[in-house]
């Protein structure tokens, strides 16, 4: 028997760590479910990729790092937005802060279980597949912003559009296409879904 480890205690602990805490949220999001949002879109990303416009991905590694994509978060907590890009030097400072967090959690896993971990912790910046996933990563923010403003909550239409025109300017078609799609179901009620 090996020895224990404390990796997925940590990872159990995303579900702790709260979304958007500097807006009033009708419905509150955690890391564990914007994750799984995130690996969803990441996959329909993905999908759009290869049937539609004939490219290639590795579509675990794709999914993967989705999943994986705020572990940090459970050590460093969820920065708001504002304050993380405040200007360049705390950008910079907490990626520093986020990539320490990674290898800390890495630290956490059995030895012989790193390397495979490691390139999901510490994954390539210029991969097609982490492109794909920074792009489901504000698909997701978006959907959220719907969402609330669905709801009748102004107080998401000003990030709204920030990450409307973000994701514009990643141009990739196949977010486009997730905006034209299958974006507007989302600041519907259940009733006009059927």
């Amino acid at each position: 028997m090996g020895m224990r480890s404390h990796f997925y205690a940590y990872m159990g602990r995303m579900k702790l760590i709260r979304r958007w805490s500097l807006m009033r949220n009708f419905q509150p999001e955690n890391d564990a479910e914007h994750s799984l949002q995130v690996a969803m879109i990441a996959h329909a990303l993905g999908v759009l990729r290869k049937e539609r416009y004939k490219g290639s991905v590795d579509m675990e590694k794709l999914v993967l790092l989705a999943v994986y994509h705020e572990a940090p978060e459970v050590i460093t907590g969820d920065l708001p937005s504002p304050i993380k890009y405040f200007n360049p030097g705390i950008k910079d400072s907490y990626k520093s802060i986020e990539r320490l967090a990674s290898e800390k959690l890495l630290g956490y896993l059995p030895e012989d279980l790193r390397p495979s971990y490691e390139k999901l912790l510490l994954p390539d910046a210029d991969t097609p597949e982490l492109k794909l996933v920074k792009a489901a990563d504000k698909l997701s923010a978006y959907l959220k912003c719907l969402e609330e403003e669905g709801a009748g909550n102004a107080e998401f239409t000003a990030a709204k559009e920030s990450l409307y025109r973000d994701i514009l300017s990643l141009e990739l078609p196949e977010a486009e296409d997730f905006l034209a799609e299958f974006a507007p179901s989302f600041k519907l009620p259940v009733d006009a879904l059927n």
